[in-house]
This record gives structure tokens, sequence and C-alpha cells, in this order.
């Protein structure tokens, strides 16, 4: 490869990781922002976040297009072609974050102004620690930082355990009070969302090892696989 064809392949590889910085920034904004519309029975936000899914997916596309055009134009080596295909890989993954914020606003448009359960506080813990574990995930690939990105997968469980509590105290909540069946199944669905998110998360992070080491791994967690809400 000579010098020339190396500089710009360079270059399109810090541009491509500057790209899945946009789109993990956006999808990160996604997740916190849906879950402060459901605390705040703001029906606009949601609505907002709901329609702005579109521009997450187009990012995505966009992404794709670039990446397959470096991988057609550029003469990767074999370290190179790791790296853009995680790049594509990854820009998946966050599109399906996208779709869980999406699938959040949704229903809390389908709330309205329906008063919280008293258990919501956990539903923002989930989604912080989601979005921190996002944030740094996509900041450990950018950086190529594999001992982060092993790291980060063993905080699911804290998530997992937020949503484990989550589920037995709204099921109490329904045995009790047949009226609340609707409102603690809708709080459910974006536990179970927020939960599947960072999974995805731990997905970015196989990914991060792969591309430093180009060893598959894959980090202990449920095999639960259920679709968006």
């Amino acid at each position: 490869m000579t010098n020339g064809i190396r500089g710009t392949l360079d270059r399109r590889i810090r541009e491509h990781y500057d790209d899945v910085l946009i789109l993990s920034s956006m999808v990160e904004q996604a997740i916190t922002g849906s879950v402060q519309s459901l605390q705040n029975r703001d029906l606009t936000s949601a609505r907002e976040i709901y329609d702005n899914d579109v521009k997450v997916n187009n990012k995505r596309y966009e992404i794709e297009e670039k990446t397959l055009t470096t991988v057609a134009t550029q003469q990767p080596a074999a370290r190179d072609l790791r790296v853009l295909s995680s790049v594509l890989d990854i820009a998946g993954e966050l599109e399906r974050i996208g779709d869980y914020a999406k699938g959040i606003a949704r229903i809390t448009i389908r709330l309205g102004k329906e008063a919280p359960l008293k258990t919501l506080h956990r539903i923002p813990k989930m989604a912080g620690l989601t979005a921190d574990m996002l944030h740094r995930a996509v900041s450990s690939f950018v950086e190529l930082d594999e001992e982060t990105a092993r790291a980060i997968p063993d905080e699911d469980d804290k998530v997992d355990e937020l949503y484990n509590a989550l589920y037995r105290e709204i099921l109490d909540i329904m045995f009790e009070d047949k009226s609340t069946v609707d409102r603690a199944t809708f709080h459910l669905w974006v536990s179970h969302n927020l939960e599947r998110a960072a999974d995805r998360v731990t997905n970015i992070c196989e990914r991060t090892v792969f591309t430093v080491t180009g060893n598959h791994i894959e980090f202990d967690r449920s095999d639960d696989e259920s679709g968006e809400f």
C-alpha cells in the first residue's frame, strides 16, 4: 500500500469513527430523553423522540454506505477490515438501541397523562446506567481500548438486578390492584427495552475486543433476545 493510499485510508477510518460517535450520541440522547418524557408525562418530547428515530436510521444507512465505499476503494489490510466491519456492526447495534428508545416514547404516548406507578424510580436508574455504559463502550471502540471493553459488560448485572427487582414489584402491584394492570404492563415493557439496550452495549464491547485482537468472544449474559415493545 502506497503512502498516499494509506493516508487516505487512515483519514477515512477517522471519519468513520466520528460518524459512529455522532450516531452513538443521538441514541444516548434518545434513551435518556425517552425516559425523561415518561417521568414528566411530556407527550410533546415523546413524539419528537419517536419521530426522530428516522434520523437515527438514516445516519446508520449513511455509515453503511460510506464504509462499504471505503472497503471497495481503499485496499484495506486485515486490521483495517476488522475496524470497518466493526463499524458496520456497531452502527447496527446503535440503530437497534434507538429502536428501544422509540419504543419507550411510543409507550409514553400510549400512557398519556395517566399517573405513574410508584416503582417508576428504578426506570431512570436503568436508563442512566445503560446510557453511561453505551457512552463508554463506543469510546472504547474508537480508542481501541480492549481493557475497558472487557470491563463494561460486568456492569450489565446492575441493570439486570434493577430489572428483576422492578419486575417482581410490579407483579405485586398488579396482584394487589387490578386497576393498575395496564400501566404496570407498560412499565414492564419500558424496563425490558432498557435491559435489552444494555445487552446491545455488551455486543459493542465484543466487537471492540474483536477489532483489537481478531478474536471472537462472547460475554456471559442472558440468551433472551425478545423483540422491541
